[in-house]
């Protein structure tokens, strides 16, 4: 790593309120190493009383500004890896989560070793681990983003399994400096969190950024080996993936010269849509908080129809 953030510098919201802790040049492939803090699932296990957690949940470290990054570009972050910590969390929140009618009102926490092996789940159940970034994102152009819900066009807590070693993410920049954030890290994470965690951990995100200029997004947008993925984010989840495909149309069109008729053909045979991460697009009732209202969805383009 060139730059080390350490956990100290965790926020409860994106925003350029706050003051940069790093400046960096874009382009450079100086790599920062943003460490995550998840203390909240401590003292869940500790007090099983969310009335007793002092720790922000889904705290985010930054905010990084990008130099030349000015609104309508786009802030491009590429993961080269993700460390742990020796173990991470699984917990049930009363009332978040597709199971928490099943689960019920009490807390339930367990403590997950994480070694070379993978995650050890159960005493007879290990996963190999799928490292991943859940909450990455840019500050709004005013104000502050939560950090737990919704998710938002400039990113957020979008629980995107593929936001991994290896991915870029491509992030509308809506201020000078873009202000990157990055936090909440998970070990191994089942596509769509349903559960409305994953196996949470604390850990060093290490990325490099660099400034895709006169690119505006709607929605973050993500690149892997053999995948573009596009993020629809709307109320109802019809809406979201709509503007997804949408999205998806105009990159093949636009970017890649396809005539509309091509990419509907290709998009009607290749292209993929599965439900996102669990935070929905719309702030949610407050008597409410863990309930999403809207939906993420993603869009996978094969890049072999490039």
């Amino acid at each position: 790593m060139d730059h080390f953030l350490s956990k100290a510098h965790g926020r409860t919201s994106f925003s350029a309120e706050y003051e940069p802790v790093l400046r960096v040049r874009p382009g450079t492939g100086e790599v920062i190493g943003f460490e995550t803090n998840d203390a909240e699932y401590e003292e869940m296990d500790r007090f099983k009383d969310l009335d007793k957690v002092t720790t922000p949940f889904n705290p985010v470290t930054g905010p990084v500004h990008v130099e030349g990054a000015r609104p309508g570009d786009a802030l491009a972050v590429t993961v080269h890896g993700i460390e742990f910590k020796e173990y991470g969390w699984s917990v049930s929140i009363p009332g978040s989560g597709a199971l928490t009618d099943v689960m019920g009102e009490e807390i339930f926490t367990r403590r997950i070793p994480i070694d070379e092996a993978g995650a050890h789940l159960t005493d007879t159940h290990v996963v190999p681990l799928a490292p991943m970034i859940g909450c990455i994102g840019t500050a709004p152009a005013t104000g502050g983003n939560d950090t737990v819900m919704p998710s938002y066009a400039e990113g957020g807590n979008i629980d995107i399994t593929d936001v991994g070693p290896g991915s870029t993410v491509y992030l509308p920049v809506r201020v000078e400096g873009a202000y990157l954030f990055i936090g909440d890290l998970h070990a191994v994470m089942a596509q769509g969190e349903s559960t409305f965690v994953a196996i949470e951990t604390e850990g060093v995100a290490k990325v490099s950024v660099d400034v895709v200029k006169d690119l505006p997004l709607r929605a973050p947008r993500i690149e892997t080996a053999t995948e573009w993925i596009f993020v629809g984010i709307g109320d109802t989840v019809q809406e979201s993936i709509k503007r997804g495909y949408e999205d998806a149309f105009c990159f093949l069109t636009q970017q890649h010269g396809h005539s509309k008729e091509d990419a509907y053909v290709l998009m009607s045979a290749t292209v993929h849509s599965q439900l996102g991460g669990p935070t929905g697009s719309q702030d949610p009732d407050p008597l409410h908080p863990f309930q999403a209202i809207g939906s993420v969805t993603i869009h996978r383009v094969p890049k072999s129809i490039l």
